[in-house]
């Protein structure tokens, strides 16, 4: 570390690194605000810009779960033989679990992150046929761009609880939409005054199949 971190701050880094370990995932402000006792999640984003101005990690705008350890990254750098192993493939995603976590990685695929635009940071394996009128049939892979940031129209991953699901975003309000493109499926109405919806990403392409043949 570059310097001396607060003990309060040494709580947060230990935590940020727990997490990571064991879910492969970082966790997000208001997951680091409840774990150590903080009033709300702007004290845990204060001290995570101190960490940041600091140099023990690294945050990334635009998405809940933008932390990154410079540590773990230049030993991951360090530890590959040749080029990046290209973009994770994710699996059955299991209840309450972070997308991104290490044993829904099925494999990499070896496509570099900017064949899409915006890059994309995984790709999820589709289920089901509620998107199919679009052309995001079962067994796709979903290039999925990593943000918390959507605009009315575009296609998200989004969780409900412990469901993960694809679908068209559209907010009117407090009141949310998740339109399926198939008439054989409702679409999901959600009241952001009394339930949690949490963007995962925008979908921004598709390789059909999981067999490689990209679709921008």
């Amino acid at each position: 570390m570059s310097r001396t971190l607060t003990p309060r701050q040494q709580n947060v880094y230990d935590f940020i690194v727990k997490t990571m370990s064991e879910l492969g995932y970082p966790p997000t402000r208001a997951e680091i605000a409840r774990a150590l006792g903080f009033r709300s999640p702007n004290a845990a984003e204060e001290h995570l810009r101190a960490l940041n101005k600091k140099g023990v990690i690294r945050m990334i705008p635009g998405t809940s779960r933008g932390i990154r350890l410079p540590a773990q990254e230049h030993e991951e750098g360090q530890n590959q033989d040749g080029p990046s192993a290209g973009l994770p493939i994710i699996g059955e995603v299991a209840a309450g679990s972070p997308i991104l976590a290490a044993a829904h990685i099925d494999r990499h695929c070896p496509l570099p992150p900017d064949y899409f635009t915006p890059r994309a940071d995984y790709l999820l394996r589709v289920r089901g046929l509620s998107m199919s009128d679009i052309g995001i049939l079962e067994g796709d892979l979903l290039a999925v761009h990593r943000t918390d940031q959507v605009r009315d129209g575009q296609i998200v991953v989004a969780r409900l609880e412990d469901d993960v699901t694809v679908k068209r975003f559209k907010r009117d309000g407090h009141r949310v939409r998740l339109l399926p493109e198939n008439d054989d499926f409702a679409p999901i109405e959600i009241d952001l005054r009394n339930e949690h919806l949490e963007i995962e990403g925008i979908g921004v392409g598709v390789i059909r199949g999981g067999n490689g043949q990209a679709l921008g």
